[in-house]
């Protein structure tokens, strides 16, 4: 399967605004795919901001056509209404995913964090200059909400191994990805995973 590159989706929730990001790997190195932001302006009433989000995301799951989407978990919020807010826009977006018939996993930020900067508390600028290295941008992706859903898509890559991604991506399209040789994962690094 050599040559083989795998797709994987990131998704960082929000209510008013939802970062998204695709990375492409063929095991040896990342590339950004595209990212942005889904703005849901809060003066919308709720139900059309989710809707925005769902219906953008569905358009970009569709252009992507990725083989993995990885959404970040819901977070301890000490704002009652946010956490409540923002738990129906992480609603939304695994809904999307599941609606495009893509496999989902499901980080904490501290997986991601852990996985991206090596450190499960790094502070969200961390995260974007490392997502900057990894990706070998010219800056970090504005605003936080893009680097945190790259980060996201590529804590998924970290977690599964790049074997067990491409052996999935293959079994779901053999036709279109049929190859020779064999792939072995960049890194064998797992994040521990928080219980």
């Amino acid at each position: 399967m050599k040559g083989t590159r795998v797709r994987i989706f990131g998704i960082d929730p929000g209510s008013v605004r939802t970062g998204y990001g695709c990375v492409e790997s063929d095991g040896t190195r990342h590339h950004l795919v595209l990212c942005g932001a889904i703005l849901a302006p809060a003066r919308l009433p709720f139900p059309d901001r989710l809707l925005k989000i769902h219906d953008e995301l569905r358009a970009l799951l569709v252009e992507c056509r990725p083989d993995g989407v990885a959404v970040e978990s819901l977070f301890h919020a000490v704002n009652a209404r946010s956490a409540l807010q923002l738990g129906h826009a992480r609603g939304v977006a695994l809904l999307t995913a599941s609606q495009a018939g893509v496999p989902i996993a499901e980080y904490s930020p501290a997986e991601i964090k852990r996985a991206v900067v090596g450190y499960g508390r790094a502070e969200k600028p961390q995260v974007g200059q490392m997502i900057r290295l990894l990706l070998g941008l010219a800056e970090a992706p504005q605003p936080l909400d893009v680097s945190d859903a790259l980060a996201v898509a590529i804590c998924h890559l970290h977690h599964c191994g790049q074997r067990a991604l491409v052996e999935a991506a293959t079994a779901q399209a053999p036709m279109q990805r049929r190859g020779t040789g064999s792939t072995t994962s960049w890194r064998k690094y797992k994040p521990a995973v928080a219980r």
